[in-house]
């Protein structure tokens, strides 16, 4: 009887998804309380939106190098991590082989079949350091192109999630009814971000929706009050 072939889904973008989420999430949050803490201490809407979107311009550009520092830092610390490796399975072999014995011996292989994959694995240097990396680092070699795509991701979804917040402030003169629709639009953009987020990184989808909307509301709530109070 034919049977269908085992086919696995996994989710492999992880990191694209990270950068989105780094980006979206602060250029949601931001720029919302920028706009909520100018709408309870000024009455132009003009000056919101210069303010917004001037936060929105600077914002995408420290969130952006921020990425790409992060990215090549992870690109450094691989480079000088697998050279360590590289020079220690010449100068002392014979405790770089132990180590990968000890990992085996995690993994359940008794003695014998444990000699036989130190054997086979130490037998070619550049998958012996390839292993050590993996295995006794926890370290997998970055993508060059990662800093340059995370920070082009992070810059670009920070723009994308700041521009909702202040789309209300084009279309109303009125920066009363503005920051209600400021606030509409925007806790339901988190409400879906979350959301979304939440299906792909986690198990509870609705739990992280809410969470990201609780999170803006706060930072959108504090910012307003405190307007408020120094005006």
């Amino acid at each position: 009887m034919p049977q269908t072939p085992h086919v696995e889904k996994h989710f492999t973008a992880s990191e694209a998804v990270r950068d989105i989420v780094i980006g979206m999430s602060d250029g949601l949050t931001v720029p919302f309380a920028l706009a909520a803490g100018l709408s309870g201490a000024v009455e132009a809407t003009g000056i919101i939106i210069t303010a917004g979107l001037a936060e929105i311009a600077a914002g995408a550009i420290a969130m952006g190098l921020g990425g790409y520092l992060a990215a090549r830092t992870d690109a450094e610390h691989f480079t000088s991590e697998r050279a360590r490796e590289e020079r220690e399975t010449q100068e002392m072999p014979e405790t770089e082989a132990a180590e990968v014995a000890d990992i085996m011996r995690s993994y359940g292989l008794n003695d014998e079949m444990t000699l036989a994959v130190v054997k086979a694995i130490s037998g070619d240097r550049r998958r012996w350091v390839d292993f050590m990396m993996r295995f006794e680092l926890g370290l997998e070699e970055p993508d060059p192109r990662r800093a340059s795509r995370s920070a082009l991701t992070i810059a670009l979804s920070y723009i994308a999630g700041g521009l909702v917040p202040l789309a209300p402030y084009f279309f109303f003169g009125s920066v009363h009814y503005a920051l209600i629709g400021s606030v509409i639009v925007t806790l339901l953009a988190l409400l879906v971000f979350g959301y979304i987020k939440g299906r792909f990184t986690t198990a509870r989808p609705m739990r992280s929706a809410w969470q990201t909307v609780v999170v803006g509301g706060l930072a959108a709530t504090a910012a307003f009050v405190i307007a408020k109070l120094i005006g």
